[in-house]
């Protein structure tokens, strides 16, 4: 299994990290974090060392309830960004987390290798069209609804049925735009309950039957601390301890906050695996 980025075959047998850089004031983990230029490339340069092989970039909050903000104040978020850090790591492989058709295009243009839209098309439909144009990996998320309405909507006739009826139909139509290279993400949090992640997680592994590479976004999530009643910045065990779950039922991507922690999770997984009898 692999990906096609700006010409270069990244072999996901073997599980990758995607770095998170929020470039938002308002994250639930890291917002207003990185606000100059040093602190960015700082990052990012951390992030690759550790091991990320992906940097997933957003400037529009998706957490439960997040402001909705103007396509302009995205782009001006953004697009400096993206020209900085490629200045500085022309071979850095950047994921654009955007749900706009527009931006995805102009980030692309700048030299972005894939983008990630958490809601697979469903909230801009030129979306499609525009990742088969560029001819890039497509991350589709499961969501329902906006990231201001979504936590009404956590209503299934049976969860995994519902996810996996559609991720079919979102790869059937990526597939008729011509869409080569497709990653789902079930979308841990966005329109589930707790009980739901978890329902959620233990049957991960369902979802090879769609055979694409899965990406799991679960770090330092609601779903974490809430269990151990605790908070984001408190949530680096739990989530290794979930992303190892995950890994052990097929994640090929890893999204995190903690590269070096979920390098070093990927590694002992395989060790695991490459050693059973």
């Amino acid at each position: 299994m692999t990906l096609n980025c700006k010409g270069e075959l990244i072999d996901l047998s073997t599980p990758k990290v995607m770095g998170i850089l929020n470039l938002t004031p308002d994250s639930f983990y890291d917002g207003g974090k990185y606000k100059n230029e040093a602190s960015i490339l700082s990052q990012v340069e951390k992030m690759i060392k550790d091991g990320a092989t992906f940097i997933d970039m957003g400037a529009y909050s998706s957490r439960p309830g997040a402001e909705h903000i103007p396509e302009a104040t995205e782009m001006k978020r953004m697009l400096p960004i993206v020209e900085l850090i490629l200045d500085n790591f022309p071979t850095a492989l950047i994921s654009i987390d955007t749900f706009r058709s527009k931006l995805a295009s102009a980030c692309l243009e700048r030299g972005a290798a894939m983008i990630n839209d958490i809601s697979a098309g469903n909230l801009d439909p030129k979306m499609f069209d525009t990742v088969a144009q560029f001819q890039v990996p497509y991350i589709m998320m499961h969501l329902k609804g906006t990231p201001q309405s979504m936590q009404k909507e956590a209503h299934y006739d049976n969860l995994i049925k519902d996810l996996l009826f559609y991720f079919s139909q979102k790869m059937h139509e990526a597939t008729s735009k011509r869409i080569n290279d497709v990653i789902i993400d079930p979308g841990f949090g966005f329109a589930k309950t707790t009980a739901q992640n978890y329902t959620l997680l233990n049957h991960l592994d369902m979802f090879q039957s769609l055979e694409v590479p899965i990406l799991i976004g679960l770090s330092r999530k609601s779903m974490i601390y809430k269990i151990l009643q605790s908070s984001p910045q408190e949530a680096l065990n739990g989530t290794t301890a979930l992303h190892t779950v995950a890994l052990l039922k097929g994640a090929n991507i890893l999204r995190a906050h903690d590269v070096k922690e979920a390098a070093e999770c990927i590694a002992l997984v395989e060790t695991l695996k490459a050693n059973a009898l």
